[in-house]
């Protein structure tokens, strides 16, 4: 009805009110300068506060006024980042002081540690690692003491935590009849380990082992010097005989003897033989009967020597020259100084040489002979042959005496 004014209806909002209204939430944005002062628990506390306070303000503004809301948040950041520089400068870190450090106060500080500060010395602490030290390494030679025989063995005291022990087929070569009495208590005696410690730091010792050893280490020895030994035969098979070399089981070719058609018949005989192959770590000893023969001859030669042969082969590389039971090789290389298109036109099978001995292996078996050393100029063996041949003996006094500082 007109003339009726309802107080419980709606008011109408007007949008364009009055400035001074629109500024009122804005006053609420004004702090204190003295609250600003406040402990920094306070102040982050009444910050919170009062960025939800701006927010509600905020949101109860009206919203066609967007140009001046933009301007109340600008403010309010810029408020908000001075209380926050306020609180940093509060609790600055760069205010804090550092624990001191006397060692870098004191730039002459030292501190030098000598021997006195330690319990021992150097020759003690040095003598503390040898005694542990593991003693008895596969392979190593020691000397100890028989301290106790057992039935299947005996104990060596080698200077270890624990005794040596040697297992009785360790304790020599062959079958042991009378142990006892050939091993007494207090006997001292080399042997060599075989096997290193176990849990109880004990270690298994051999006898045999080291007899073994010293034997191919004699034999490879006599091999390299080429000299001839007597053996026993002792055994034989299909291929040849059977023998004992310095405890070491040796073997001889059939082909390698002087009669092989008959050889059961040398048993329990003694034969002189040179050795053909040496090997320790396969356990192969090869001898031959008539490779000792052969070196047997080569005991009555000497390096320059001139020796007379016939001609048994020509080869491209050589003749091979026969010595009365031994053969020498004549290489082309020592044949002549001059230049050589076909050895047959020098000497061909059959035909007697005269030759210098330049080489004597005994170990391989084998004489170098050498003819270009009679020439009185290069290549006259090839012009003159007949000549070189006959003047041989007297040529040859003029080089031996390059051989007999060799010899």
């Amino acid at each position: 009805m007109k003339g009726v004014s309802n107080n419980n209806a709606p008011k109408k909002i007007q949008s364009k009110g009055n400035n001074n209204d629109l500024k009122k939430p804005l006053q609420l944005l004004q702090l204190n300068k003295k609250e600003a002062k406040i402990n920094s628990s306070q102040k982050s506390t009444e910050t919170e506060n009062s960025s939800n306070d701006i927010d509600l303000s905020l949101k109860n503004q009206p919203q066609n006024d967007a140009g001046k809301t933009e301007t109340s948040v600008e403010k309010f950041h810029e408020k908000e980042k001075q209380i926050l520089n306020s609180v940093s400068k509060d609790n600055n870190v760069d205010n804090l002081e550092k624990p001191s450090n006397p060692f870098l106060e004191k730039e002459e500080y030292t501190y030098e540690r000598t021997v006195d500060d330690f319990d021992f010395d150097e020759d003690q602490f040095l003598a503390a690692l040898n005694n542990n030290e593991p003693i008895g390494l596969t392979g190593e030679t020691i000397c100890g003491k028989i301290i106790a025989l057992e039935s299947d063995g005996l104990y060596v005291d080698i200077g270890g935590k624990a005794p040596g022990y040697m297992p009785k087929k360790e304790c020599g070569l062959g079958v042991i009849t009378n142990f006892k009495e050939r091993f007494p208590i207090g006997l001292e005696m080399e042997v060599l380990v075989i096997k290193e410690q176990n849990a109880d730091g004990m270690v298994t010792v051999s006898a045999r082992a080291l007899i073994l050893r010293k034997s191919w280490e004699r034999v490879s020895k006599i091999a390299k010097s080429g000299e001839l030994i007597d053996v026993s035969i002792n055994g034989f098979n299909r291929g040849g005989l059977i023998c004992d070399v310095e405890g070491l089981r040796g073997f001889i070719p059939r082909s390698q003897l002087e009669d092989g058609a008959n050889y059961q018949s040398f048993i329990n005989k003694t034969l002189k033989v040179a050795f053909l192959e040496v090997n320790p770590e396969s356990k192969k000893l090869v001898l031959s009967e008539k490779k000792a023969s052969l070196l047997s001859k080569f005991e009555k030669l000497k390096l320059g020597q001139l020796i007379e042969g016939k001609v048994l082969a020509v080869k491209p590389y050589g003749f091979f020259i026969d010595l009365g039971g031994a053969s020498g090789l004549l290489h082309q290389s020592s044949l002549t100084k001059g230049n050589i298109r076909d050895l047959r036109e020098i000497f061909i099978e059959g035909e007697f040489v005269k030759a210098l001995i330049t080489e004597i292996d005994m170990d391989k078996g084998r004489i170098g002979l050498d003819t270009a050393l009679l020439e009185n100029s290069p290549g006259e063996l090839l012009i003159e042959k007949g000549k070189v041949m006959n003047e041989a003996n007297e040529r040859a006094l003029k080089v031996q005496s390059l051989f007999q500082q060799t010899n």
